[in-house]
């Protein structure tokens, strides 16, 4: 199940990462469609806390596209930072070692 050697519960990890976008993105829509309710002083709050959802929505979801496409930690993300560099014809980068 650790193959790799990462905190991953299983191969289907995605999919609660995937859940949690979709709930906050939700719960941001509806949030944002009801508007302002009550107190003027708190409306800074609440519209903090609106885009905390926006925003957090957009990380969950990029967490599990990169867990969905079996990126799990930096070094695969270099990887394929490399593949793209030498698909496109691009010399690879000196490394600061």
């Amino acid at each position: 199940m650790e193959e790799n050697g990462g905190s991953d519960a299983g191969s289907n990890a995605h999919w609660w990462w995937a859940f949690a976008g979709a709930a906050q993105l939700g719960w941001g829509i509806a949030s944002f469609r009801r508007g302002f309710i009550g107190d003027s002083s708190n409306m800074p709050l609440k519209a903090f806390a609106v885009a905390s959802l926006f925003v957090g929505a957009a990380a969950s979801s990029t967490i599990a596209s990169l867990k969905a496409s079996g990126i799990h930690k930096v070094e695969d993300v270099m990887e394929v930072g490399a593949r793209i560099r030498s698909g496109l014809g691009i010399r690879s980068r000196a490394q600061d070692k």
